[in-house]
């Protein structure tokens, strides 16, 4: 076994239990992304894709030495952001498998929409958050191709005499959010249900589906958790990133209830003593969406991309 206060928070491959790899991208913030790897001797499955090809090529290259004599013969995406999905069409022979609602949502934000969003004219500030979030990365010229096998709820798999537990717990921060859980390594891909050290982002909701999904991961006790972004965590990783949601909610429901608008409400919590802890994370501006998002579960309605990053912009920068 590999501890998890064991493994450095670098870029690159890392062994963090029997057979199991971690694909580590610091530091975590927009489009860096982790994925992993487990190899048996009948072969080896793939947890997510990166956001471009250079940056999945160069992963890719790095697991040859292991995925050349054990090669990958299922690719799992653990939801539809193009950071844990964009490298697809890299892995070929392989069985993709995915939720069918991370399927759907595949179809609906293809690369595309980020070469638009980049090259949209939303305003200076905006413009200026959106290029440092996305504009390290290269979108043109990919194609994700469709999914091959698709499940709701939960779908048990063995590659090479190794059990894949895959279970969705989405909608929450996607539409189809799944967990890899390997039980005999004792080992949990989380994809984007957990941020450690950045803050998260509800793309999709309902909180209560985030919350129980991270008392899903608490539960499986877990020796190693790998986040979809950020370092290798434990337990209390995992109830970090719960109570940053529960507080979230129940601030935001309790301003709702006063009459105070979304936008007054983002301006009141990051002014209150609760938020200095959450301040501290990577991208806490993600607090503009993440109200919105909770205000959208109580009076429905939603906003466009380009409002959701305005709104961002403009409290990262204080415009």
């Amino acid at each position: 076994m590999h501890p998890a206060d064991e493994i450095p928070y670098t870029t690159g491959l890392h062994e963090v239990a029997d057979g199991v790899f971690a694909w580590l991208q610091p530091d975590g913030g927009w489009g860096w992304s982790n994925a992993g790897l487990l190899a048996t001797d009948g072969g080896s499955l793939l947890v997510d894709t990166l956001f471009d090809l250079e940056l999945t090529r160069t992963m890719l290259d790095a697991m040859a030495p292991i995925t050349d004599t054990r090669p990958i013969g299922t690719l799992v995406n653990t939801h539809a952001n193009g950071d844990h999905c964009y490298g697809n069409s890299l892995v070929t022979n392989a069985e993709v498998v995915t939720t069918e609602a991370a399927a759907r949502e595949m179809g609906a934000v293809p690369p595309s929409a980020l070469v638009a969003l980049l090259q949209a004219d939303m305003g200076e500030v905006t413009n200026d958050y959106v290029q440092q979030a996305f504009g390290s990365f290269t979108f043109e010229g990919i194609t994700v191709p469709e999914p091959t096998r698709t499940f709701t709820g939960r779908l048990q798999i063995e590659i090479g005499g190794s059990q894949v537990h895959l279970e969705q717990v989405g909608p929450a921060h996607t539409a189809g959010d799944l967990l890899v859980y390997l039980p005999d390594a004792s080992t949990v891909f989380t994809g984007d249900i957990l941020f450690v050290m950045g803050t998260p982002i509800i793309w999709d909701g309902p909180v209560a589906n985030w919350v129980a999904a991270c008392d899903r991961i608490i539960d499986l006790g877990c020796d190693v958790i790998i986040p979809g972004h950020g370092p290798l965590t434990d337990a209390d990783g995992v109830r970090a990133v719960r109570g940053y949601l529960t507080w979230l909610e129940a601030a935001c429901r309790a301003r709702h209830a006063t009459g105070m608008s979304a936008a007054d409400t983002v301006a009141d919590l990051v002014a209150s003593d609760d938020f200095a802890q959450y301040r501290q994370w990577g991208e806490w501006e993600r607090l503009a969406v993440n109200v919105r998002a909770v205000y959208r579960e109580i009076d429905g309605g939603d906003g466009t991309i380009p409002d959701l990053f305005a709104a961002m912009a403009a409290l990262a920068y204080g415009t």
